[in-house]
């Protein structure tokens, strides 16, 4: 995956962050196992936190967990539709010119147990993107 995509990380939004009159829509990684599935077009969370401080998306991303309580878990991609959206902490963000839906499909279907291999730790389980980085695709062309 290194060979077509980028690497980053999202920056900390706490719980005591989210307000529902918020300016900046936000994704806390937490959200992405109880409330979103492979695209996020509808985003459930807001904050005041100003922009300037934020990781913000760009349509296409796809999103990852960091760190769950099951390795199972943290294997949940989810492509972000929209930009401007603020990424938490504990996100590991993808950014590539490939069809960011395809490839959060792809990685929940035929590669969620392989990254779930990935994940390192026993109470708390870790995602790096350098293991991302390692994962090997098979990617259909246009």
């Amino acid at each position: 995956m290194g060979e077509i995509a980028t690497f980053s990380k999202g920056k900390g939004i706490s719980k005591n962050d989210i307000d529902e009159m918020g300016i900046t829509e936000c994704i806390r990684y937490g959200e992405l196992y109880t409330y979103y599935g492979e695209t996020i077009d509808d985003v459930r969370s807001k904050t005041n936190v100003g922009v300037d401080t934020l990781i913000l998306s760009e349509a296409n991303d796809v999103i990852i967990p960091a760190s769950g309580e099951t390795m199972i878990d943290i294997a949940t991609a989810s492509c972000v539709l929209k930009s401007g959206v603020a990424l938490g902490g504990d996100l590991n963000i993808i950014k590539t010119k490939n069809d960011g839906v395809f490839l959060s499909y792809y990685l929940n279907s035929k590669k969620k147990l392989e990254i779930a291999n990935l994940a390192q730790g026993i109470s708390v389980v870790h995602l790096y993107s350098s293991q991302l980085c390692s994962l090997s695709l098979r990617l259909p062309t246009l």
